[in-house]
């Protein structure tokens, strides 16, 4: 009677597997043998496990990641591209988020971005930071929509709060002046206090003019915002002849690739 009083405060404090654990401990005789602090450490343990892997699977869901399967230790560094493997290892630790700096990934289509991409999202979630995987398409709709509904300020703190960003096909097209001005909005509001993987199929080199150039007040503002702390990984052929597709590479179709 006392051991079930037991359990239901349990789940009613919502330690749900701190509560099956015990059942499984007074069902099982050896457990007799073991002390009372083992015995609790291990219902602990089990109800802390449980609690952060329900917690990463929050952070991963609402990340709403383009290839939600994609890992860093899957990434492929004999399919004819030139990648800095010590350079991608050293990301994979977080390590700058912690600084608020910003990674840049650059290649052609179907060059692997989106499934890189993916994969330091899902380590930064691993870590337990905020992530939001977005296509600046998308994202610059949405803001669009936003204005129109009056709601401009909750969807941009939507993108503008996570403690990482990604944002897929940055300037594939030009943005307009409008759609400039939000992702300026966008990027002081993130700046020196969160990070943004960008990916592009141009260069750094090409994105003053995906702006719009010397014609657009905010190309410089924009750039100078992300520019100068950011890690360059350009994805590009090394060699022709082993030059995989990603598509191909990793089982996945042509649109869920970028």
């Amino acid at each position: 009677m006392i051991n079930q009083s037991t359990v239901n405060k349990l789940i009613e404090m919502r330690l749900t597997a701190m509560s099956d654990a015990f059942r499984q401990q007074m069902d099982d005789p050896k457990m007799k043998d073991i002390s009372f602090e083992d015995r609790f450490g291990m219902m602990v343990d089990i109800e802390y496990t449980k609690r952060k892997n329900n917690r990463l699977t929050r952070l991963i869901k609402g990340a709403d990641f383009d290839q939600p399967g994609a890992s860093i230790m899957d990434i492929d560094y004999e399919s004819g591209r030139k990648l800095n493997k010590g350079l991608i290892k050293r990301l994979a630790t977080c390590e700058y988020i912690a600084e608020y700096r910003n990674i840049f990934i650059t290649g052609a289509t179907g060059s692997g971005k989106t499934y890189m991409a993916c994969a330091f999202g899902m380590e930064a979630c691993k870590q337990h930071f905020k992530t939001k995987y977005v296509r600046l398409p998308d994202l610059l709709i949405d803001l669009e929509l936003s204005r129109q509904e009056g709601n401009y300020k909750k969807i941009l703190a939507k993108y503008s709060n996570p403690t990482l960003l990604v944002i897929d096909e940055w300037l594939l097209l030009r943005p307009s002046e409008n759609e400039c001005r939000d992702i300026f909005e966008l990027l002081q509001k993130r700046r020196k206090k969160s990070s943004t993987i960008f990916c592009s199929q141009y260069k750094v080199e090409g994105w003053y003019d995906q702006l719009g150039g010397q014609d657009a007040p905010l190309a410089d503002a924009i750039l100078d915002r992300i520019v100068h702390d950011g890690y360059k990984i350009n994805i590009e052929s090394s060699n022709p002849s082993k030059d995989i597709s990603m598509r191909e590479l990793y089982g996945l179709s042509k649109t869920e690739i970028e």
